[in-house]
């Protein structure tokens, strides 16, 4: 019989580890807006020390050299930069310990569900070669595509780590009355999911832009950049609309079917505030003349508005309660039929 203690801390663990993946993609984001990629230009080590510099004048005379030599152009050393992208380092570090705790106490589930164990493994190496990524999109001179992969396995890695996690709650998820809600509702539901992945597609070649943009105006100047705006960034503008409304269209019919203290309104809820959110950030980017602090907040919802539709859409796989069926010929059919 399983240690209850254990799947508690099991599942206590799981989550922080989520919630740690999370923040590394907020500080990713400011590392990103803050054009502090560079700011370490090697790799593991910071202007080749473990604890970067706080001064220029801790580094050799000809540390310009010596990096142009190693094909960093124009490398500046910024203590600020420096420290921002030492500390994305230090927190994708402890992210790493979280994923082998958490792989360490899923040991748990061997005997009774050994795929939460081989799932929390999986995750524990993606998160390596996540480390192995970031060394390269550093070697690669900040490539918009590497980062890009970076940022996508980022939300890969959230996403098996809540599947994970609800998996080993499966007992507790099924229990869920989810008989209430529409035939059509796991339909939406999965193009809602669609479309986010296709509006964070479309976020990342916006993104790509701006960092060139970026990197044209120095980073200074930022309420111009916005005249060198793609098409695609209408496009992403616009489409944020119609994702809003089919979220509000699936919230709504979980607020009309659910009970009020069920875990699927809350997420529910949570769901909408965070596209609204996201909303806001991408109108202050617009509108406000690109402020550094937006940025990060704006790709931080985007990737928590997907790891909510996604935990919906498995309590919604895991319930034995679902939605009423229709046969050809039949009148509704319910489990107590």
């Amino acid at each position: 019989m399983m240690n209850t203690q254990a799947a508690i801390r099991f599942r206590r663990l799981g989550t922080l580890t989520i919630f740690a993946v999370y923040f590394v993609i907020l500080v990713g984001g400011i590392v990103r807006a803050s054009g502090a990629g560079m700011g370490c230009p090697d790799w593991p080590t910071c202007f080749g020390q473990w604890v970067p510099p706080t001064e220029e004048s801790q580094l050799p005379a000809n540390y310009h050299e010596i990096y142009a030599e190693r094909g960093y152009e124009s490398t500046q050393f910024n203590p600020v930069k420096t420290w921002t992208e030492y500390t994305n380092r230090l927190v994708g570090v402890t992210v790493g310990f979280l994923i082998f705790l958490t792989v360490w106490s899923s040991r748990i589930y061997l005997k009774s569900d050994k795929t939460v164990f081989y799932l929390s493994l999986s995750v524990f190496f993606l998160v390596g070669f996540q480390g192995w990524l970031g060394s390269t999109v550093v070697a690669s001179n900040l490539k918009p595509i590497m980062i890009t992969l970076h940022m996508l396995l980022a939300l890969f890695i959230v996403a098996l780590l809540i599947y994970t996690i609800a998996r080993s709650q499966r007992d507790f998820i099924g229990r869920i009355d989810t008989q209430g809600l529409p035939e059509k509702f796991r339909a939406v539901l999965i193009v809602a999911m669609i479309m986010t992945l296709t509006q964070v597609a479309m976020g990342t070649q916006v993104r790509e832009a701006v960092d060139f943009i970026a990197h044209e105006h120095a980073y200074i100047d930022r309420q111009f950049w916005r005249d060198d705006f793609p098409v695609i960034f209408y496009i992403h503008r616009s489409f944020s609309s119609i994702i809003l409304f089919t979220n509000l269209w699936l919230v709504w019919k979980v607020y009309q079917s659910v009970d009020k203290q069920s875990i699927l309104l809350r997420t529910g809820f949570a769901l909408i505030g965070l596209i609204v959110t996201a909303i806001i950030a991408g109108i202050t980017l617009d509108r406000l003349g690109m402020p550094a602090v937006a940025q990060p907040v704006h790709l931080l919802m985007a990737n928590l508005i997907f790891g909510a539709q996604f935990f919906l859409f498995i309590c919604l796989s895991y319930s034995t309660n679902k939605p009423a069926v229709l046969k050809p010929g039949h009148s509704r059919i319910t489990s107590t039929d």
